[in-house]
């Protein structure tokens, strides 16, 4: 019976989520029976061009910064309960990422864990920069100078190939999200390439854990209106999935959070272009017809995911060099605060203008309505907020030129002596940019494939 129910834990919903969220999720697998899994998503976009960059100073980093802190506390009891893990932490460097878990465990003197390494998503390795701007951009910025990467977003068949090779520990790059739970599924159930209901399930499945607590109250919580227990504490998600596509999703034991219909609803529609046409790299996803129902406290069923045939192309994303951004702010607080805030913005704004440069500027007045007004003038915060308070001028600019972003910074902090009465608590950032587009590339020229290292290897 339990060989048809596989249960998967997420420990990480995004690079930089908690590092002590896996503890209770490790700790219940551990009381289940039957296949488990443990699965880290720590890979946006940016965050795998920022680990491209890295891995061109250091050959042997580009993994996720995060992979230690989250594999370290865990690992040894992972490896004690036959709990596999399986993640994107390797980012620009899957072999040099796997190679670090092996010092860990060496380190911490568990057991060697057989580790695969699932390569293949790098485009350049297949397409010259040419034939890839040759591409239409589909989604971001047009293609610009200095490609730094482009990776392709793979599917689950090489996780499930590595777990069948007897991995303890898989580690990707870029693949879809929800493949790092699609995988373990495939490799436990056998779905073939043409189940598509049970790949759409196991899709959603992966789509309802990659984004950790989101799914269980974090991101959710709006006191008052959608009142979440112990956020302190919040549990992260374990799913349990029937081999004919059955979801029940629940949260470690002892944490807080909730699970409820409104927290699966809500993270169902994350990111959902199209609920009738979610686009995979394994199935074509339809959740038009899902069904979720609370199953008991902390735990929400799910069905009725449909699924159709794969698309023929996969989504590339191209990192290119996006220049500089240079940010910096000054507070100004108590009376007639904002006239200050505002004299000091229009400070800055006018010795922009006579630099003549065309870099993009934007100026804003945190704590009026800065979130939407968009950097736009005349500043339509202007006689909407009290006068006396707690405001914080920020200034941006976005530009090729690392002086430019320097020069900006150091105009605000020119304020000090140089500007409106009261100003204090200067902060500065100046920070390379990359930029992203994407693009659809035919999946036949990606050839991904695995390899293993540490026991067995």
């Amino acid at each position: 019976m339990t060989k048809d129910l596989v249960h998967i834990g997420c420990g990480a919903g995004f690079a930089g989520d908690r590092k002590d969220a896996g503890g209770p999720v490790v700790d219940t697998l551990a009381t289940r029976d039957g296949p488990k899994y443990l699965i880290f998503e720590t890979l946006a976009e940016r965050t795998l061009a920022l680990a491209q960059k890295q891995k061109q100073r250091d050959p042997e980093r580009g993994y996720s910064p995060f992979l230690e802190a989250y594999v370290r506390p865990i690992l040894e009891r992972c490896l004690a309960n036959n709990i596999r893990i399986v993640s994107n932490f390797g980012a620009a460097n899957p072999i040099g990422g796997a190679r670090r878990i092996l010092e860990i465990a060496k380190e911490i003197g568990c057991r060697t864990p057989r580790i695969a390494v699932v390569s293949g998503d790098d485009l350049l390795t297949v397409m010259d920069e040419k034939e890839i701007r040759s591409h239409k951009t589909i989604e971001g910025l047009p293609i610009g100078d200095g490609i730094v990467a482009a990776n392709t977003y793979i599917g689950a068949r090489p996780i499930a190939e590595a777990l069948a090779g007897g991995a303890d520990i898989v580690v990707v790059g870029r693949t879809t999200d929800p493949a790092l739970v699609l995988g373990p599924l495939i490799h436990e159930f056998g779905w073939t390439e043409e189940d598509w209901d049970a790949l759409a399930a196991g899709t959603l499945a992966g789509h309802l854990l990659e984004c950790g607590a989101q799914v269980t109250g974090a991101y959710f919580a709006d006191p008052g209106f959608k009142d979440v227990p112990d956020l302190a504490h919040v549990g992260f998600p374990i799913a349990t999935i029937s081999r004919e596509g059955a979801i029940r999703v629940g949260k470690a034991d002892n944490t807080g959070g909730c699970v409820t219909p409104a927290t699966v609803k809500e993270q169902i529609l994350y990111e959902m272009h199209d609920p009738s046409a979610y686009l995979t790299a394994d199935v074509v996803l339809d959740i038009s017809g899902v069904s979720v129902e609370q199953a008991s406290e902390n735990v929400v069923a799910v069905s009725g995911a449909r699924g159709k045939a794969r698309p023929d192309t996969l989504k590339t994303t191209i990192s290119f060099d996006g220049g500089w951004l240079g940010e910096a702010e000054i507070s100004y607080a108590g009376p007639n605060a904002l006239a200050r805030a505002e004299l000091a913005r229009e400070v800055l704004s006018e010795r922009a203008r006579e630099r003549g440069s065309n870099a993009e500027y934007r100026f804003d007045i945190i704590g009026t309505s800065s979130t939407f007004d968009g950097g736009s003038a005349p500043y339509p915060g202007a006689g909407t907020a009290a006068p006396d308070g707690d405001y914080r001028v920020r200034a941006a600019v976005s530009c090729h030129s690392r002086e430019i972003a320097e020069d900006l910074a150091d105009e605000v902090l020119s304020l000090y002596c140089s500007g409106p009465a009261g100003g204090g608590g200067f902060r500065r950032n100046i920070t390379a940019q990359i930029h992203t587009a994407s693009i659809l590339v035919d999946r036949n020229r990606l050839s991904p494939s695995v390899q293993f290292l540490g026991a067995g290897a």
